[in-house]
């Protein structure tokens, strides 16, 4: 045993644990330790030199109610925490495994005292001072008459910026990662809720899956104040979610809990999570947050596996994968809105491949069912905003659905990038810069927000910004293909001529953007090689479908004619990218032309704000 049973700080070798603040340090630096392996230490340090059996672990880390493959997470666990100590099963320094039977801790352990320094100064009248350092800490541990805050307030500020790690997937088997990444991106889009608290999105958090970086390192790199982590075990139709908070500067653990839910209760949980954080970080919820945050009903787990399958796939943009899962989940359950309003951002993102006319309807009747079920579903106000005007051209309208989402979920990127695309098609750029940033700034490490970003300058014709942005986005991913495609679109209608061919050339095989080179072979005086790929790309249409809008770019630098022949039947099919009409550098060799500005007309474009 310790000598110091009341030891909350333990030594062996170079490590420091604290037990209080569940902190594991090697040579003063914090390292990364999840809850459960953590938890298992202790168990370990609480008798050095004793064989702690398995079914003692089992009592001590998964209570008797907990439905969980116990095997398989002791034994992820236990591989987890030996990674970290550096440990071997084979050669043990630290944990010795007594086969069937437990573990034994084998290393030397020193136990010191843990009390604060502020508290063992505290002496009462007629109270020794161990005595009072265990009233106090009695007084601070059950908040009697609001001791912890009193202790806490001279530290702690409050917390405006946050990101969330994936969960740690304890679960059995690697097909499970669908469902530890949609808890992870469901509590990540709870918290969105609030409007007081940047967020940072899914698509970088991914990123930070299985690392070993310390909490401080990633609030650095990603600009926040302080990490949530955290593990997650499914067994059947239950769930045990494990998270802790963890403040960056300083580095300390501020709150820990561990959440056992039949997965019926699953939506219930993300809304229980978020408002336990936000009450942490000190964050006051508006009465229309706590509202939302409240908002919540049983769930079927089959359609919630089914939908979180979608939303896995939706997230690689496996298009088809994702509507079959979202179909799924309808199936299994007709009245489910969510699953209605990811089928509805699948078909919008479809009819960039398909016949607008024969995709965007199915969108916007899902659209309209998710919202006829739940009206504060942000994704579906979202899918409406993009159908309204990319496919029915009702600026207006695009814009109060998209302002909706926003107001239901200020952290969302994806109606960021939608508004942000919105308003600077509609030439009010510098606002849609300003929501193409703020995706950006929400979602750091995302290629398509980076690139987004970079597409908004290029609108806006600011090339040099955009030049800029692309090289940035390069310099997260070099095989970035959209971002180096862009960057030879934004060479091309600067006259780079040269600049973007090399760009051109560094495009993976199939390289396939015969409209845009056309465009470039023409634009710099290379004109038979111009009409030669025009004339395959016209071939191409007759034989599957091709975008009309491809062949409006293909013929605008060398038959006007052709051109607007081209640009009606894009009007006449509701091409996507009739949208960015107004804006778009490829068509500023039309833009003069009486044709261009009655296309215009037709499509209801508000008139663009007056110079600032």
């Amino acid at each position: 045993m310790l000598a110091n049973s009341s030891a909350r700080i333990i030594r062996f070798g170079t490590f420091e644990v604290n037990l209080q603040t569940g902190e594991l340090r090697r040579g003063g630096q914090k390292l990364r330790l999840q809850e459960q392996p953590f938890q298992l230490l202790a168990a370990l340090l609480e008798r050095p030199g004793e064989v702690v059996t398995r079914e003692e672990l089992r009592s001590k880390l998964w209570p008797a109610d907990t439905f969980v493959d116990f095997d398989q997470s002791l034994n992820a666990a236990i591989k987890r925490l030996r990674d970290v100590l550096d440990d071997s099963a084979d050669a043990p320094r630290y944990i010795e495994t007594l086969a069937r039977r437990g573990y034994r801790f084998i290393a030397p352990v020193e136990g010191l005292g843990a009390v604060p320094r502020r508290l063992r100064a505290v002496r009462w009248a007629g109270i020794g001072g161990g005595a009072a350092v265990a009233l106090l800490a009695a007084l601070v541990a059950f908040n009697v008459g609001g001791w912890r805050e009193r202790i806490l307030e001279g530290s702690r500020k409050p917390i405006r910026s946050i990101a969330v790690l994936p969960l740690a997937d304890f679960s059995s088997g690697p097909e499970q990662d669908y469902f530890a990444e949609g808890m992870t991106e469901a509590l990540i889009t709870e918290l969105g809720k609030i409007s007081a608290l940047r967020v940072i999105s899914r698509q970088t958090m991914m990123q930070y899956k299985g690392t070993k970086k310390s909490a401080y390192q990633i609030a650095h790199e990603l600009n926040v104040e302080a990490v949530v982590e955290g593990s997650i075990v499914r067994a059947g139709d239950r769930v045990r979610i494990s998270v802790q908070l963890i403040e960056a500067v300083p580095e300390r653990h501020l709150w820990a809990n561990s959440y056992d839910r039949d997965l019926r209760d699953v939506l219930a949980l993300h809304s229980e999570m978020a408002r336990a954080v936000a009450s942490e970080i000190r964050i006051r919820l508006t009465p229309q947050e706590r509202g939302l945050l409240a908002a919540t009903r049983p769930v079927d787990p089959e359609v919630y596996a089914a939908y979180l399958k979608g939303r896995y796939f939706w997230n690689r943009t496996d298009l088809d994968k994702a509507l079959e899962s979202f179909q799924e989940a309808i199936k299994k359950d007709p009245s489910y809105a969510p699953a209605y309003a990811g089928v509805a951002l699948c078909y919008n993102l479809l009819a960039l491949f398909r016949p607008p006319k024969e995709v965007f309807p199915k969108a916007r009747t899902a659209a309209l069912k998710a919202l006829e079920m739940d009206e504060t579903s942000d994704d579906a106000h979202t899918a409406l905003a993009w159908i309204k005007t990319i496919f029915e051209w009702d600026w207006a309208g695009g814009e109060r659905e998209l302002q909706r989402a926003l107001e239901l979920n200020p952290k969302s990127v994806w109606a960021h990038r939608i508004y942000g695309g919105t308003l600077t098609m509609t030439g009010r750029s510098h606002e849609g810069i300003a929501e193409a940033r703020q995706a950006q700034e929400l979602d750091p490490l995302s290629l398509l927000m980076n690139g987004q970003l970079g597409f908004n300058y290029w609108l806006a014709h600011r090339y040099d910004e955009a030049i800029a942005q692309y090289k940035k986005t390069l310099e997260l991913d070099r095989n970035a293909a959209p971002a180096r495609l862009q960057l030879f679109w934004c060479y091309t209608t600067k006259g780079m001529y040269p600049e973007a061919l090399a760009e051109y050339e560094k495009l993976p095989e199939p390289r396939g953007d015969q409209p845009h080179l056309a465009y470039l072979y023409a634009a710099s005086g290379r004109r038979q090689e111009a009409l030669k790929l025009v004339k395959e790309l016209t071939l191409l249409s007759e034989r599957e479908y091709v975008g009309p809008i491809n062949l409006v770019i293909a013929y605008a630098r060398l038959d006007k004619d052709r051109a607007f022949e081209w640009l009606e039947k894009a009007y006449e099919g509701r091409s996507p990218f009739m949208a960015f009409m107004k804006v778009l550098p490829f068509f500023d060799a039309l833009r003069s032309d009486p044709r261009f500005q009655d296309v215009l007309r037709r499509m209801n474009f508000p008139p663009s704000p007056s110079p600032d």
